[in-house]
C-alpha cells in the first residue's frame, strides 16, 4: 500500500452507536468459507479494497450474495452475525459472535440447485466468510452453517482515506475506511479552482471523475447508506500524484 498522507480535515463523523440509525433486528442466512487460513485468498475483490491486511480490514470479512451485494453499494458496510446453535448444534460455536466487512461479491452458481452448491444464488442471502472469521463462530468441518446476522456500525481507525488513481480527466478514487454506516452511497468531488462536482461510481468503492483537476487541491463529499455526510475539505494537497492514498 502507497504512504498514507495525513491532512487537517474539518469534518464530522460518527462512530457512536446511540447516534447511529439501522435495522438491528437478527435475519437467519448461511455461511461458507474461502480463502485459506491466513485469508490470503480474500485480496482484491469486487469491492476494490485490494490488500485487506493494509487497508486495515483484516481477516474479518465475507463477500456477499446477490441478495446482500446490491451491485456493490454494500461494500464497506457491517454485519454481526453468529452461528445458529439451535439448528445445527453439532458445527457452531456457541455464544459466539463475530463482525464482518462486505468486501467481496459471492457469485451465483446457476449449475447447482440452491440447497447443494448454489449457496449464493438469489434469493438467497448468503455470506461467503473469510475462514479465519469463520471459525470464531463455527466448526471448520461444518463447511455451511446456519446463521443469524445484523448490520452493526463499522468502528475504524482514523478517518476516510482517498486512494486517487487513474491518469488526467479520469479520476478513478478508492473510498476506504468509512465508520458508521460504511457503505457510501455517493460522493463529490471539488477542486480548488472547481465547484463541487458529483462523481460516479465505477465499480465497487471506486468512485470516478473526468474533470481536469491536476494542480488542485482536492475536497470529497461522502453520502453513506443512512444519509450521513462527511466532507474532508483539502485533503489532497496541490502536489498529489495518481497511486496517492490521504486520509
Amino acid at each position: 500500500m502507497a504512504p498514507v498522507h495525513l491532512a487537517l480535515v474539518c469534518c464530522f463523523w460518527w462512530i457512536a452507536a446511540a447516534a447511529y440509525a439501522m435495522d438491528s433486528s437478527w435475519q437467519s442466512a448461511h455461511a461458507t468459507f474461502y480463502g485459506g487460513s491466513d485469508a490470503s485468498g480474500t485480496m482484491g475483490g469486487a469491492c476494490g479494497y485490494g490488500n485487506l491486511y493494509s487497508q486495515g480490514y483484516g481477516t474479518n470479512t465475507a463477500a456477499l450474495s446477490t441478495a446482500l451485494f446490491n451491485n456493490g453499494l454494500t461494500c464497506g458496510a457491517c454485519y454481526e452475525m453468529k452461528c445458529n446453535e439451535e439448528t445445527d448444534p453439532k458445527w457452531c460455536l456457541p455464544g459466539r459472535t463475530v463482525t464482518v466487512t462486505a468486501t467481496n461479491f459471492c457469485p451465483p452458481n446457476y449449475d447447482l440447485p440452491n440447497d447443494n452448491g448454489g449457496w449464493c444464488n438469489p434469493p438467497l442471502q448468503h455470506f461467503d466468510m473469510a475462514q479465519p472469521a469463520f471459525q470464531q463462530i463455527a466448526v471448520y468441518k461444518g463447511g455451511i452453517v446456519p446463521i443469524m446476522f445484523r448490520r452493526v456500525p463499522c468502528v475504524r481507525k482514523g478517518g476516510v482515506r482517498f486512494t486517487i488513481n487513474g491518469h488526467s480527466y479520469f479520476n478513478l478514487v478508492l473510498i476506504t475506511n468509512v465508520g458508521g454506516a460504511g457503505d457510501v452511497d455517493a460522493v463529490s468531488i471539488k477542486g480548488s479552482n472547481t465547484g463541487w462536482q458529483e462523481m460516479s461510481r465505477n465499480w465497487g468503492q471506486n468512485w470516478q471523475s473526468n474533470s481536469y483537476l491536476n494542480g488542485q487541491s482536492l475536497s470529497f463529499r461522502v453520502t453513506t447508506s443512512d444519509g450521513r455526510t462527511i466532507t474532508s475539505y483539502n485533503v489532497a494537497p496541490a502536489n498529489w500524484q495518481f497511486g496517492q492514498t490521504f486520509e
